[in-house]
């Protein structure tokens, strides 16, 4: 699962190339075709095990050293109506021999395993790709269910396309003869066969995927052999159909990465190894109040496995509960988290609010989803940065960063963590749903190269009264930070207020006083306006005069890999084109304001309707010019390119 790359290389996301050859080894001597990258995407009904054969092809292509990106699409219901276009559930899967930065636009090669998943992702697939269909789902039920009036396979519809009709489902059963399994649990090993196909003809590794088997089904090992079998089915089938005649190799991407041990991983995943990691580089347990909510329940599952590293995990009753215990434990020294989606934050609003005037470190991971309310549950979305900015009663300003990539979830885990601890203040993270459930290969850091988070809570009184006497102010304030002390519960002498009701300057206690609310509402925003966060970089390669760009691309989150790969190819056709990304939302990098007024143009790809253009048209007075896409999937390169062309020229 790790391997050993060496330093990186700016390639453009380029299309299929390829050189060819035959050979002996395996093939029986098949051709044998070199690609560059390949776009796969597995659909099929969402008790087909789409996300598993597109997790075990993901993990062999990252065992062999390629680059890649994965886009998970599937259902919100448990289980959507079998062969329904609602229930199709699929994974996209773009590997290459060179750094990429997204999923792809379009699929190279599609595994249709019934009609349903034909015809939800047909409209995606560029003339002369491959399309493998499973045929023994193409009958006159599955087919009316979706509007088929006659089969696809034989109308005429998919003329433009090289097609592999395989009885997936037959073919199956009749490699489990002798297993003895009833018809319904042979069937459920029709994924393992595609994948084994798919490996076959993509020459991926088997090693990983059996020995994976045989650990998912320890304690059925009838099942987990049988599964074995139909994957090896698949592949073997691959060697000898005349169907397939050829077979491709993509090379390991040497070049793509800084030299390291790289492991693929998703970015929730990331952010639950960043959070463990930022707990013991800040020598603080931490504790996770949460409640399950897609797509953000991986990490409450994630964190729960590492008690070992002085992780507390509380599944609450709901998600005010889940926020209320964790601010507790901010409040007792621990680094707090609550994780949820939009429809959670607005619950936790309150006890976010609580946690400002309080001032304690406590971070809010928002895995964003499609909304309004329950809204889309399993598709990704931008759309919840305004609220996590003002989403509260009162004057309430609370940090925000975003990270760009999955892998880059961990890096985020940590910086929000530095904020938090350093400020004592609540910060929001947010990641999407894009984000989470996608991967990539991530370079694991040595424990060195980590931050020191490292904090002194307080031990003593820190006030001296007129008459001498030693006190605790609760709130008298570091002089670079504007962050109060953190005393820990039961520590002698250091007893203190809490509660909503404003705070006097310095004591803590309760005030009713106008001017020292005034005096606390601005002193707690000019503590976040205050926060130490890197200045914005801009990508802006000059021309040969040494002058650069007038257009600007500024996007924020997981808009990062389309974006990057537009500019690319952007820049791929002769155009002058400058890029930068946001990390820190709240507060803005302080050269911000000078780089838009850098520019003439400055376009702003969001996945809402525009928040971040509005906060930039509001405090930098830049006319910002929004693209939007609220689809729940995220934006594709090619789209993009065009729009910054239009930009330009403009």
């Amino acid at each position: 699962m790790t391997s050993q790359v060496s330093s990186p290389a700016e390639q453009a996301d380029a299309a299929l190339v390829g050189e060819q050859r035959h050979t002996g080894d395996g093939g029986q001597g098949k051709e044998v075709r070199r690609l560059d990258r390949v776009i796969i995407r597995f659909a099929g009904d969402s008790g087909d095990g789409m996300q598993l054969t597109g997790d075990r092809f993901t993990s062999e292509t990252a065992s062999f050293g390629n680059d890649l990106s994965t886009l998970p699409n599937f259902p919100a219901e448990i289980r959507a109506p079998a062969g329904t276009l609602p229930g199709v559930s699929s994974f996209q899967l773009h590997f290459a021999d060179h750094d990429i930065l997204t999923p792809g636009d379009a699929p190279n090669v599609l595994v249709a395993m019934n009609p349903a998943a034909l015809k939800a992702n047909l409209a995606d697939v560029p003339r002369g790709a491959e399309i493998i269909i499973n045929t023994d789902e193409f009958t006159k039920r599955p087919m009316a269910k979706v509007g088929y009036a006659t089969s696809p396979l034989e109308d005429g519809s998919l003329e433009a396309y090289n097609v592999h009709p395989v009885p997936l489902t037959t073919l199956t059963i009749e490699a489990l003869k002798e297993f003895g399994l009833s018809r319904k649990e042979a069937e459920r090993s029709k994924n393992m066969f595609a994948l084994g196909l798919l490996s076959w003809m993509y020459h991926r590794p088997t090693e990983g995927t059996e020995k994976f088997l045989r650990s998912k089904f320890a304690k059925k090992p009838q099942i987990a052999e049988a599964n074995v079998t139909a994957f090896r089915a698949g592949w073997n089938f691959g060697e000898t159909t005349e169907d397939f005649a050829v077979s491709y190799e993509v090379a390991p991407a040497t070049k793509a990465f800084p030299t390291g041990t790289y492991r693929n991983i998703s970015g929730n995943l990331a952010l639950s190894y960043g959070l463990v990691a930022a707990g013991r580089q800040a020598e603080l347990p931490v504790y996770l109040g949460s409640y399950p909510i897609t797509p953000a329940s991986d990490i409450l599952h994630e964190l729960s496995k590492h008690k070992n590293f002085g992780v507390r995990t509380f599944q609450a009753e709901d998600e005010i509960a889940g926020i209320g215990a964790a601010l507790g434990a901010a409040f007792g020294g621990s680094l707090a988290v609550t994780t949820t989606s939009g429809p959670g934050v607005a619950l936790k609003s309150e006890t976010i609010g609580l946690a400002v005037s309080l001032e304690l470190p406590l971070l809010i991971v928002d895995i964003q989803r499609g909304g309004p309310s329950t809204g889309l549950p399993t598709k990704t979305e931008q759309a919840d940065l305004l609220q996590a900015m003002y989403g509260r009663n009162g004057e309430a300003p609370v940090p925000i960063v975003a990270p760009r990539t999955p892998a880059d979830c961990f890096d985020a885990a940590l910086e929000a963590t530095r904020i938090a601890l350093t400020y004592r203040t609540p910060v929001f993270l947010l990641s999407d749903g894009y984000l989470a459930n996608g991967s990539e290969p991530w370079r694991i850091p040595e424990v060195a190269e980590l931050p020191d988070l490292r904090v002194q809570f307080a031990t003593a009184p820190n006030h001296q009264l007129a008459d001498g006497t030693e006190a605790f102010w609760p709130y008298k304030r570091d002089e670079r930070t504007l962050a109060r002390p953190w005393a820990v519960p039961g520590t002698p002498g250091l007893e203190h207020r809490i509660g909503g009701i404003e705070k006097q300057d310095g004591t803590g206690n309760i005030s009713y006083d106008p001017a020292n609310h005034d005096f606390m509402v601005r002193t707690r925003q000019a503590k976040i306006d205050g926060i130490d966060v890197p200045d914005i970089e801009v990508d802006d390669p000059a021309d040969e005069s040494g002058a650069g760009a007038d257009t600007l691309v500024l996007g924020w989150g997981s808009t990062y890999g389309p974006i990057t790969a537009a500019v690319r190819r952007v820049r791929g056709s002769g155009e002058r084109i400058a890029q930068a990304h946001l990390r820190h939302l709240n507060p803005f990098p302080r050269n911000l304001g000078a780089v838009l007024k850098r520019y003439d143009k400055v376009v702003v790809p969001e996945m809402n309707l525009g928040q971040l253009a509005t906060l930039l048209r509001a405090k930098y007075l830049v006319d910002a010019r929004s693209h939007t896409q609220v689809s729940g999937m995220p934006f594709k390169a090619e789209q993009l390119a065009e729009v910054f062309k239009e930009a330009i020229n403009d």
